[in-house]
């Protein structure tokens, strides 16, 4: 079979790797490879798939239904493992294999063509908050992932470059660096973090109705996590007249319902909007970037 990437896993990689990236150029070659070694039955790759990795819908040796996952080094697949590992299933995908070829992971079959992003928006938003809060758990010994603190750290430098090259955004990234520091001085908790959760990061399976996929762990404070979920369906929040009033209803109410201070997930909504916002306009996506940054002057 021949393993030809998705259009948006290739886009996706372009906007991270605009001077190219042989990871592409030898992905066909280690997908063929991943598949000889674990004697797997390949169904198909699944389109459109995610943004930093190929996703293959496998069978092992005995027939079980699995997924193939391979991913460049700065999508940080090790420490995708190494979470999955500590949670082990509980409100996540579980892994199948827990030693593998690196950037390669085998991982159980969910539904992929449905997530809680299918429901209605009040449904999506109980069903994705409750399948987060079962992944803020105390991170292992030693553990191998960015804090907060430091993820932020840099992203913080791209904003400040971006202000300067695009001097329209910079009231906003002002606002959203300042909030970043004050929500640094005093976090209130440091668990294992999802890091890159929305409602379609959160699938249906067998073993549980919905079950978390593609993290990007981080440890650090709760808030930070739910930030992301606060912005979904954020083309949906900006087309609304109420849009405003319904966002910042949407922080109080999952504030209330994950025990999070809501001042701390408007702060980290905000960091987290601008920040997606400025990137978005960086890596010529200015649709993106406008929706973004007008969601985050609400808050």
């Amino acid at each position: 079979m021949v393993f030809e990437p998705p259009k948006r896993l290739v886009r996706a990689l372009g906007e991270t790797a605009p001077d190219g990236d042989d990871w592409l150029e030898k992905l066909p070659g280690a997908a063929q490879r991943a598949v000889a070694l674990r004697e797997l039955t390949v169904e198909r790759v699944q389109v459109p798939g995610g943004r930093s990795s190929l996703v293959v819908l496998v069978r092992t040796a005995d027939g079980t239904p699995a997924v193939l996952k391979l991913a460049p080094g700065r999508a940080r697949p090790e420490a995708e493992r190494a979470a999955l590992a500590h949670w082990a299933g509980r409100g996540a995908v579980q892994l199948l294999e827990e030693s593998s070829t690196e950037g390669v992971l085998l991982l159980e079959r969910l539904h992929p063509d449905v997530s809680v992003r299918s429901l209605p928006e009040a449904k999506a938003l109980l069903e994705a908050a409750g399948t987060l809060r079962r992944l803020w758990v105390e991170p292992p010994a030693g553990f191998p992932f960015e804090t907060v603190a430091e993820r932020t750290g840099r992203q913080a430098e791209a904003m400040r470059a971006r202000a300067q090259a695009a001097p329209e955004v910079a009231p906003l990234v002002d606002v959203a660096l300042a909030a970043r520091e004050e929500l640094l001085a005093a976090p209130p908790e440091h668990r294992l973090l999802h890091g890159t959760f929305r409602q379609s990061k959160v699938l249906g399976g067998e073993r549980m109705p919905w079950l978390a996929v593609g993290p990007d762990p981080v440890v650090g404070e709760c808030a930070f996590d739910l930030a992301r979920l606060v912005r979904d369906r954020v083309e949906d929040l900006i087309a609304q007249p109420s849009g405003a009033a319904t966002t910042r209803r949407r922080v109080k109410r999952l504030a209330e319902s994950l025990d999070v201070d809501q001042e701390r997930l408007r702060g980290w909504t905000l960091f987290r909007a601008v920040e997606s916002g400025v990137r978005a306009g960086r890596v010529g996506r200015p649709r993106d970037a406008e929706l973004l940054l007008e969601f985050a002057g609400w808050l």
